[in-house]
């Protein structure tokens, strides 16, 4: 990860100094781990390659922590991206009233622009389902990545705390 001195003293990065050294987006507690775990989630089921994109954004909008950010969004992956959008369009299937089926994608025809023409309209027929069920379970993602990250934190310092607790009682007893 870059240092301030790194960032601070790219000429590139000059007019966004004051806004990408904000501490909160580099350090960790549990409110901007929760945050950036939360961001990346949503950001990860963006299309395409603007996933790092929107979550860096969306962490330096919400002041959360930026790497964490953009480390989570790898959650999508060649081979992730496909069962979570076929996820996302029976989500969003669920809470639109089509009474009609999944329709196959359509064959190849006599010609590349025929073909593409159709393939264009059959992406049309899924449009609004997969935009909504990707919302849906982006959203899902993020408070469950949240308060996820949340509880998982409450237990570890739980654990330290009885861990500390233990190791101070075994050494005031005498022995």
């Amino acid at each position: 990860m870059p240092d301030h001195t790194a960032v601070h003293g790219n000429r590139w990065l000059a007019p966004f100094r004051n806004t990408l050294l904000h501490p909160r987006l580099w350090h960790i507690n549990r409110r901007s781990a929760a945050g950036g775990v939360a961001v990346g989630m949503f950001c990860g089921l963006i299309p395409g390659p603007f996933q790092m994109l929107g979550a860096a954004i969306c962490a330096v909008v919400f002041r959360v922590n930026l790497p964490l950010a953009l480390v989570t969004t790898l959650y999508t992956n060649p081979f992730t991206i496909v069962p979570l959008y076929l996820l996302a369009y029976a989500l969003g299937r669920l809470f639109i009233d089509t009474d009609n089926s999944f329709i196959p994608p359509p064959e190849y025809a006599s010609s590349l622009s025929e073909w593409l023409q159709q393939l264009l309209g059959w992406l049309g027929q899924l449009g609004l389902p997969l935009v909504i069920g990707v919302t849906l379970l982006a959203s899902l993602f993020a408070v469950l990545g949240y308060f996820g990250v949340r509880v998982a934190w409450r237990i570890f310092l739980v654990r330290a705390w009885r861990h500390r607790r233990v190791r101070r009682a075994k050494a005031t007893i005498p022995q």
